[in-house]
């Protein structure tokens, strides 16, 4: 049927829902295109400035330190899509590297057995935010003072040695595509059909949302914080397993940087710090982007402090630029 003033030559706006839904997923095409964009600007560069990297071995060594980047930066999502976020996510990664590189090496059972605690950990911190309706930001500030004091007792200097099957995965050189490439395919699909695909997926976004809905719905906001932050911890695990791989060793100090880049790579990405607004993809296109803008600096002699300002300076832009939007809007 039609509208009554097309009838009339008036036009009309796209208004209602179907209104609602088109702008919905313009902005969401925009939260990942204009990244996807900016990434492959970034690749060009690299290209031109160092042809070499186009070549299984130049991807290889490009990317390798992607990957623990990628999947920290997936663990600070599921924060992020609590509406919280995970001042510690660095120094746990940092903790769990401590772990593989002696625990996990010397007694492989009880390595294990220490993992999985760490996971419960913080599944255990975000029952406890939601329980006691703690700000997230000043637990997690907390939690990392933990995560480094166990990692200074169990590695008080950088050392270690990681297990050689951890080793030789990260070693491992699959035909045809680099394993980094295939880690960072598989980080965002995984992370799409978990938070984006599945019915479990929309509740856990639903708790940073629209956390009323989701009460009246039946389901449980304790649960759904508490599997949030278990698979930040599990993600987590990933990563500092990763870092242990590449590195050989463990280092209770490597991980503060981490912790920074992860927040900006889920922002750049096209996440949100409120409203459960994250995206897997563009998260693990955030991260590249972080971590190839340092490496098309250093390619350019700037200094790492020059690096770390740059990045900040990217940051701000994406946020100053989505909140012009949303004043126009």
């Amino acid at each position: 049927m039609r509208h009554p003033q097309a009838s009339l030559g008036v036009p009309v706006k796209a208004t209602g829902f179907h209104g609602t839904l088109s702008a919905l997923w313009r902005e969401d095409t925009l939260r990942v295109g204009l990244p996807a964009l900016a990434l492959a600007a970034i690749f060009v560069i690299i290209f031109i400035v160092e042809p070499a990297v186009m070549s299984y071995f130049g991807f290889t060594i490009l990317l390798n330190f992607a990957m623990p980047m990628i999947l920290a930066a997936m663990a600070q999502m599921c924060i992020i899509a609590a509406s919280d976020i995970d001042l510690g996510v660095g120094t746990y990664i940092a903790l769990v590297s401590c772990i593989a590189a002696t625990l996990l090496q010397s007694m492989p059972a009880v390595g294990a057995l220490a993992l999985c605690l760490c996971v419960l950990a913080y599944i255990g911190m975000g029952v406890l935010i939601h329980a006691r309706r703690l700000p997230a930001i000043v637990i997690t500030l907390g939690a990392s003072f933990v995560w480094l004091g166990l990692a200074l007792l169990l590695l008080p200097k950088p050392g270690g040695e990681a297990p050689a099957w951890l080793v030789s995965t990260l070693t491992w050189k699959p035909p045809w595509i680099p394993l980094p490439v295939l880690v960072t395919i598989l980080a965002a699909w995984v992370g799409h059909i978990l938070l984006m695909r599945s019915a479990a997926g929309v509740v856990l976004r639903g708790m940073g949302g629209n956390a009323a809905a989701i009460r009246r719905a039946g389901w449980s906001l304790l649960a759904a914080r508490g599997g949030l932050y278990g698979l930040a911890g599990f993600f987590g695990v990933l990563a500092g397993l990763t870092l242990a791989g590449l590195n050989t060793s463990g280092d209770a100090t490597i991980g503060g940087r981490y912790t920074l880049i992860s927040i900006a790579a889920v922002i750049v990405g096209g996440g949100e710090f409120f409203g459960g607004i994250v995206s897997p993809v563009g998260t693990v296109v955030g991260a590249l982007i972080m971590l190839l803008t340092g490496s098309l600096l250093s390619s350019f002699d700037v200094s790492s402090n020059w690096q770390l300002s740059v990045q900040g300076a990217i940051l701000i832009l994406v946020l100053a630029t989505r909140a012009l939007g949303r004043r126009r809007r």
